[in-house]
């Protein structure tokens, strides 16, 4: 019997790294940080300011208190101004990303599929369901059935 030789852990790790979506995974990491920058100075720089015109800049100063008795920090306080800037500025960045991003790449890449098909020409294709199917072949048998018995 012979011994089957078994990759070492090297090989097996440079596989692993070498699998395709490996690297599309550590690139879609790397775009995804830089595009992180470009997505905040959006939101800092044109988002905030305008939100600011209208209100306030910085939330995190809005809080309540839950006992009667709150000076001086005591007693249980809730800081739902953090919370409330924390959900804008996420809205925001969404909002930012949606519409300066995925909106026109989905618009772009519906053009390019339109054209695609001009130049291949449409072709339709007609879906026929299980049930259509047997009821066809159902009328054909009860056809030729017929057409034996009127024949003879």
């Amino acid at each position: 019997m012979s011994k089957k030789k078994e990759p070492n852990i090297w090989q097996g790790f440079k596989a692993f790294l070498m699998r395709g979506n490996v690297v599309d995974l550590a690139v879609a990491v790397v775009i995804g940080a830089a595009f992180t920058n470009i997505v905040n100075s959006v939101v800092k720089g044109l988002i905030n300011p305008l939100v600011g015109a209208i209100g306030t800049t910085n939330l995190d100063n809005y809080k309540s208190c839950l006992s009667a008795s709150c000076p001086g920090n005591q007693g249980v306080q809730l800081l739902w101004g953090s919370v409330l800037g924390a959900t804008l500025s996420f809205v925001i960045t969404a909002a930012v990303v949606y519409f300066l991003m995925v909106l026109p790449m989905a618009k772009y890449l519906a053009r390019v599929e339109a054209r695609r098909k001009a130049r291949e020409g449409t072709h339709e294709v007609i879906e026929v369901t299980e049930l259509e199917v047997l009821q066809q072949i159902r009328d054909e048998l009860v056809a030729q059935r017929e057409g034996g018995r009127n024949g003879r």
